[in-house]
């Protein structure tokens, strides 16, 4: 998430328009006006569900930009990658965004209603990542504990409930990967996952440079492979946020760069979560061509 974030006392989640926002990070006005952003050619929007690897892609992106040069980046960000690509429905970004020089690059947790209406007539680039649920919920209620704009949860079984009820932010796990992936003929969208980026992280930074227009040399594109692997960017302080202040998350409370793997959710899961989960997605998910890696050995 955004290193702007408001500290509160107040955890509730501001239902608006079907979705749920954050009190204190987003403003639902403000969010509304996402929508009549005028877009320009070189826009590029990073869009997940919550901890499906928006940080690996804001790292990837910026290298991306730079040509493989770390330094450069870490000169002309503080804290951390999301001083350069802000969220943009959190509060104040929106307003930064409109006067922003060329290429502006955002991530958002938005589902597709919210976001620019203009993305649907082919102006900017979308990048959509996504990951295989039973993670996301895993890496999702580890980050609750960290991030103070959220509520501690009380255990993974609370957790694991309320998500399944869309009761956080994000909402729906299944509704925002479903509305996007049926939109994605409609825009300039380059559609991965989170999974391929560990199976083959050389082969899918080489489709965003093609899909960006990014020409580097081999030795440029193997430094943005380089500096976008999980151990290595725990040991950059813009790409592993433990710089962002303490009011905004809880480091002592664990690492943002937890483990970046497939399938510690069966560390979590009961059996009869598990089996609640697959009859969900298999009904959710039944007229969605999307096949999802569940475990890390089904890769090595």
């Amino acid at each position: 998430m955004e290193v702007n974030y408001v500290k509160t006392h107040d955890h509730d989640l501001v239902p608006h328009k079907g979705f749920k926002l954050i009190n204190g990070t987003h403003d639902p006005d403000d969010v509304d006006q996402i929508y009549n952003l005028e877009i320009r050619d070189s826009d590029v929007f990073v869009v997940t569900y919550p901890k499906s690897g928006t940080i690996w892609m804001q790292q990837i992106v910026l290298l991306l930009e730079a040509k493989g040069d770390l330094t450069a980046i870490s000169k002309l960000s503080k804290n951390s990658n999301a001083d350069l690509i802000p969220w943009i429905e959190v509060n104040g970004n929106r307003e930064t965004f409109i006067n922003a020089p060329s290429p502006r690059m955002r991530v958002s947790h938005l589902p597709f209603q919210f976001m620019p209406s203009a993305l649907s007539q082919k102006k900017g680039k979308v990048i959509y990542v996504a990951r295989n649920p039973k993670d996301v919920i895993v890496s999702y209620f580890y980050f609750h504990k960290l991030a103070n704009m959220l509520e501690t949860p009380k255990d993974f079984d609370d957790f694991f409930e309320k998500f399944m009820r869309g009761n956080v932010f994000g909402c729906s796990w299944f509704e925002h990967i479903k509305m996007w992936h049926s939109h994605q003929d409609d825009m300039n969208m380059l559609f991965i996952t989170y999974e391929e980026m560990i199976q083959d992280l050389h082969s899918v930074v080489e489709r965003i440079a093609l899909f960006l227009g990014k020409e580097l040399t081999d030795e440029q594109m193997a430094n943005v492979v380089k500096h976008s692997t999980f151990n290595n960017m725990k040991k950059i302080p813009q790409a592993n946020y433990e710089q962002v202040p303490g009011e905004l998350l809880s480091h002592h409370q664990g690492r943002f760069m937890r483990k970046g793997t497939i399938g510690d959710w069966k560390n979590h899961f009961t059996v009869a979560q598990n089996e609640m989960f697959d009859e969900v997605f298999h009904r959710e998910m039944a007229d969605i061509p999307l096949v999802f890696i569940w475990d890390i050995r089904d890769i090595e």
